[in-house]
C-alpha cells in the first residue's frame, strides 16, 4: 500500500481505538438513536448483516461509505419493514456516479410509530387524545476510489427523534474503508458509524408549573418551569470485516462475509453471511448475526432475491427474514433499480 494508505488505515484504526473510550459509560439502553442501528438492506440482512465489504448495491453504504467509491453503476433502492409492536421502518437511498471513480449518495430514514392512545392511571382506557412517536435521518455521503484496489467514504446525517411535542437533534457521521487484498475479489472493509453530537429532548410536554416552597402561602405557587433530560451519545459502531466471491462459473457465484463488531452501548459479536447467486438471477441467503455477544436477541438470518436485467436497467427484488428470538421474526423487503 501507498503511504497515503497506510496513514488512512491508521487513522481508522486510531479512531476505532479512541471511539469507545470517548463514550466508555454509555452502557446498554442508554444511546439515543437506537433506530440508526436498524440494517437497511433485505440482501445483506439475509447475510446475517455481514456488509462492511459489500459494494454493489446503494444501501451498501450503510454500512461502509467506501462501498460508494467502489461501485460501478447509478443506484437507487427503498425498503420497508414491519418492525417490532407494528411499528413501520423505511429506507431510501440513491448514489450517482459522479465520476469513473466515485458516487454521490443521500438516504432517508424513517420509523414511525404510528397513533398511539393516551392513557393515565385516572383514565386508563384513554383520554381521547393521541401521540406518536417518529425518527427521521437524512444524510449526505461520498465515496472516491483513490486507487485501483483502495477507497474511501463518508457519510454525514441530521437525525431527530420525536415523542409527541417533544423532540432530540443530532449529526452524525460514518467514514470507512474498502481494500481489494487479492486479483480474484476478496475485500478488507472497515467503518465507523454514528460518530457524532450528544442529544437530549425538549419540548412543550417538559414545560410543566412549579411550585417553590408548598408550604408557604402569598407567593406564586404556579412558576412557569421545564424539567431539563440528561443528554447521550448516539450509538457507535466499529465494524471490520473481510468479504471473499467464489465464482463458479460465468452464471453462478457464491460470496461468503465476516464481520466483527464493536458497539459503544453493548458487546462485541461476529456475524457471518453466505450468498448463493445462479443464472446471474436468483439467489439465495443464509447468515447468522451477533455470534458471542452477551445475551444476544438476534440470530438466524434466510432470504433471497430476483434481478431482472432490461437494459440499460437492473431491477431487484430482495427479501429477508431474521430471528429476533423473544421479539419474534422480523421481514424486509428490498426494491432496487440500476443504471
Amino acid at each position: 500500500m501507498t503511504t497515503s494508505i497506510r496513514r488512512i488505515f491508521a487513522l481508522m484504526t486510531a479512531a476505532a481505538v479512541l471511539a469507545p473510550g470517548l463514550v466508555s459509560q454509555t452502557k446498554t439502553g442508554t444511546t439515543v438513536g437506537q433506530f440508526l442501528l436498524i440494517e437497511p438492506s433485505a440482501r445483506i440482512t439475509a447475510m446475517g448483516n455481514a456488509g462492511v465489504t459489500v459494494f454493489d448495491e446503494a444501501s451498501s453504504a450503510f454500512y461502509n461509505p467506501a462501498a460508494l467509491g467502489h461501485t460501478q453503476v447509478s443506484d437507487a433502492q427503498f425498503t420497508h419493514s414491519a418492525w417490532l409492536a407494528d411499528i413501520s421502518y423505511n429506507y431510501a437511498i440513491a448514489a450517482v456516479r459522479i465520476t469513473q471513480s466515485s458516487s454521490l449518495a443521500v438516504s432517508v430514514t424513517s420509523l414511525n410509530s404510528g397513533e398511539i392512545a393516551v392513557r393515565t392511571v385516572e383514565q386508563p382506557l384513554g383520554t381521547g387524545e393521541r401521540y406518536t412517536v417518529s425518527n427521521t435521518a437524512i444524510g449526505i455521503g461520498y465515496g472516491q476510489r483513490i486507487t485501483d484496489r483502495f477507497s474511501a467514504g463518508f457519510f454525514v446525517s441530521y437525525i431527530q427523534e420525536t415523542i409527541w411535542h417533544s423532540s432530540l437533534s443530532a449529526f452524525g457521521v460514518n467514514f470507512g474503508t474498502l481494500y481489494q487484498i487479492t486479483e480474484d475479489g476478496m475485500q478488507l472493509g472497515a467503518s465507523i458509524s454514528n460518530f457524532g453530537t450528544k442529544a437530549q429532548y425538549d419540548g412543550r410536554d417538559l414545560r410543566v408549573r412549579y411550585d417553590f416552597d408548598p408550604t408557604r402561602y402569598g407567593d406564586n405557587s404556579s412558576l412557569p418551569s421545564a424539567l431539563l433530560t440528561d443528554s447521550y451519545s448516539l450509538p457507535v459502531v466499529f465494524r471490520v470485516g473481510f468479504g471473499i466471491p467464489i465464482a463458479i462459473n460465468a452464471d453462478n457465484a457464491v460470496r461468503l462475509a465476516i464481520d466483527a463488531f464493536h458497539p459503544s452501548d453493548n458487546s462485541e459479536s461476529i456475524s457471518l453471511g453466505a450468498e448463493y447467486v445462479f443464472m446471474k438471477t436468483f439467489a439465495l441467503r443464509a447468515g447468522y448475526q451477533h455470534l458471542f455477544a452477551t445475551d444476544p436477541e438476534l440470530g438466524l438470518t434466510l432470504g433471497g432475491g430476483v434481478n431482472y436485467e432490461v437494459t440499460p436497467y437492473n431491477i431487484r427484488v430482495d427479501y429477508a427474514w431474521a430471528d429476533h428470538k423473544h421479539l419474534g421474526d422480523m421481514q424486509r423487503i428490498t426494491v432496487g433499480v440500476s443504471f
